[in-house]
């Protein structure tokens, strides 16, 4: 198994387009501490030539630019992308769809909850069925992905639910119990081969002692690393929401998921899909020294995570 980060920011990138904020301003200038990067997602492959994606960002036309293991290789049009595995219905998740639209044959597989989004938006009808197979995948289910012609991946997939919410354009109302959505709105994915297991997690809302479980033993695991504290964009006069309530965990505290970790053995540990208020962005900031002495690293488009 080959796994590569395309994207390793949260939405808005890094740095975000209208911030003006220091950390955006270091990236935009160039500094090398403060390395720019796209919106999260994954590229995995069984046999290093034909890839699967896991998420299409926003910034998915700059992300294959930047990578030459995803450019055409023959004929007038091709690609090696074989499809593209979904962990929810996000904007930042889901809008790289639209640039695939070029009638590219791929496969796109997520749960019946967010392929049902797509299928309710006729925006994604750019995605000619005659062209784009949508799959339909249980969670708890392990499967393995096509390629287009039919033949084997030689990786077993596995969709599994997480804490976490609705996408933030679906929401109807503000209650926990609503904002929280239903089985399959946020998911993991975890792929497996050769004895290796990675799993892919850009956002979760809390630990659970059954996630706990599954991760234990990984070989590689890039998780949800959006904010650093809890109410860092409320206190930096960004918005008012925390980040409990755009569902997602933070890195530090009590309740954290540097703590949560501790007691869960894993080979690689990774944050993925951070946020440009996080100062772990920063190569010489306190919080990623702190970050570094507890064994975790910091995603960055185009690191190799191959497990």
């Amino acid at each position: 198994m080959r796994a590569v980060v395309l994207g390793a920011a949260a939405g808005g990138g890094f740095p975000q387009w209208n911030s003006n904020a220091e950390a955006c301003r270091r990236a935009r200038s160039g500094d090398p501490r403060a390395k720019r990067r796209t919106q999260a997602s994954l590229a995995v492959s069984g046999d290093g030539e034909r890839w699967f994606l896991i998420n299409a960002s926003p910034d998915l036309r700059e992300q294959i630019q930047a990578q030459t293991f995803l450019h055409p290789r023959s004929g007038l049009r091709s690609s090696p992308i074989e499809g593209v595995v979904l962990t929810g219905a996000d904007v930042d998740a889901i809008a790289g769809l639209l640039h695939m639209r070029e009638r590219q044959a791929f496969t796109l597989y997520g749960s019946d909850r967010v392929l049902g989004v797509l299928k309710a938006n006729p925006v994604f009808d750019v995605l000619s069925d005659d062209c784009v197979r949508r799959e339909t995948v249980p969670l708890g289910q392990p499967f393995e992905p096509r390629h287009v012609d039919g033949s084997g991946s030689g990786l077993e997939v596995e969709l599994f639910d997480v804490p976490g919410k609705v996408a933030l354009y679906l929401e109807t109302g503000s209650s926990p119990q609503e904002l929280a959505g239903k089985a399959g709105d946020t998911v993991g994915v975890e792929i497996r081969s050769g004895g290796k297991r990675l799993a892919y997690i850009p956002g979760c809302a809390g630990m659970t002692d059954s996630l706990k479980r599954r991760l234990a033993g990984a070989s590689t695991v890039l998780f949800d690393g959006t904010l650093w504290c809890d109410d860092e964009m409320v206190r930096a006069g960004l918005g008012p929401k925390t980040g409990r309530r755009m569902g997602h965990m933070s890195v530090s505290g009590p309740d954290g998921t540097v703590a949560a970790f501790r007691d869960i053995p894993v080979a690689r540990k990774i944050l993925v899909h951070i946020n440009n208020s996080n100062p772990i962005l920063l190569e010489d900031s306190a919080e990623r020294r702190a970050l570094a002495e507890e064994g975790w690293e910091v995603a960055y488009d185009g690191m190799e995570v191959s497990p």
